[in-house]
């Protein structure tokens, strides 16, 4: 059982972090991108044809130019949609125009890595040594310990850019307020690509995190990112700490589920999980105590 709860907890993590990306896009334009995980998974295939092959780059190269991959498509797919976005703000819509944009975005994507690379299943592995060891019967392995430490470097660094920097604290008074934002002279338009850059990163190193312990192919980062959806609802879309915390309880929620029930019912089962949390934390589940603020 405790294995299962360290896994679900290592695993969960990974959904903290995409669910992340979500939330940064969502607060600052209340709309929910559907084309995160497409992006995140063309720049996993970036980093795989970069990195082996006849081109042979080294892993870190191969990352740099995934992460540039992944910035140019969100800032062109944003640029793309922000008509669509400033219309539904006109009319002080949600967003839904825009969030259907992401979701047709999103199918291109998918039609170009298609197109591109196959639909080939490929391996792609981090360049960890093979270490291991056992703790109170929990065996505690390399890619676990990069995991805590690549969690906490990316908290970290949103927690320092959104509270320390102008630009943080920018994006705070339009999630807050966009229109006094804007009216206060801030450019609403340079925080929501600032939300989309930043949520294009947080996808790469998502996926790149996630690839090594199943397999790299067309769809499956955009899978992937159904469980960091969940992660997000459960947190709540107006948090970013409640990503974290959603992201552990649906990485154990999962595990559990997977061991005791059964691993073809998982999508079925989180659907079920987003629907409770839905209806008794409309708002996420830590809405209640510690409010909306970032």
């Amino acid at each position: 059982m405790i294995s299962l709860l360290w896994q679900g907890t290592v695993t969960g993590l990974l959904y903290a972090i995409a669910a992340m990306g979500l939330v940064l896009i969502f607060k600052s334009s209340k709309m929910v991108n559907f084309a995160h995980g497409a992006i995140a998974g063309l720049s996993a295939f970036v980093v795989y044809v970069a990195t082996t092959g006849a081109l042979g780059w080294p892993w870190l190269a191969g990352v740099l130019l995934a992460l540039s991959v992944a910035v140019g498509v969100a800032g062109f797919a944003y640029l793309a949609i922000a008509p669509l976005l400033n219309e539904a703000n006109t009319l002080k819509d949600t967003a839904t125009t825009a969030t259907i944009a992401t979701l047709g975005f999103g199918l291109m994507a998918e039609g170009v890595i298609l197109w591109v690379f196959g639909s080939n299943i490929v391996s792609l592995d981090l360049p960890l040594p093979a270490w291991s060891t056992s703790i109170v019967g929990v065996r505690l392995t390399s890619y676990d310990i990069a995991v805590l430490l690549v969690t906490a470097l990316v908290v970290a660094g949103l927690f320092v850019l959104i509270d320390r920097t102008r630009l943080g604290i920018a994006f705070r008074a339009v999630s807050s307020r966009p229109f006094a934002a804007a009216v206060c002279g801030l450019s609403v338009k340079r925080v929501h690509l600032f939300s989309w850059i930043a949520s294009a990163i947080l996808g790469v190193v998502a996926a790149l995190l996630v690839v090594p312990t199943t397999f790299l192919s067309s769809t499956t980062v955009a899978t992937f990112m159904l469980q960091a959806f969940a992660a997000a609802v459960i947190g709540g879309f107006e948090s970013l700490p409640g990503s974290v915390v959603g992201g552990i309880l649906v990485g154990i929620a999962s595990n559990l589920f997977t061991f005791y029930v059964a691993p073809e019912f998982i999508n079925s089962f989180l659907l079920a999980l987003i629907l409770m949390s839905l209806s008794f934390f409309p708002g996420g589940i830590l809405s209640r105590r510690v409010g909306a603020r970032v």
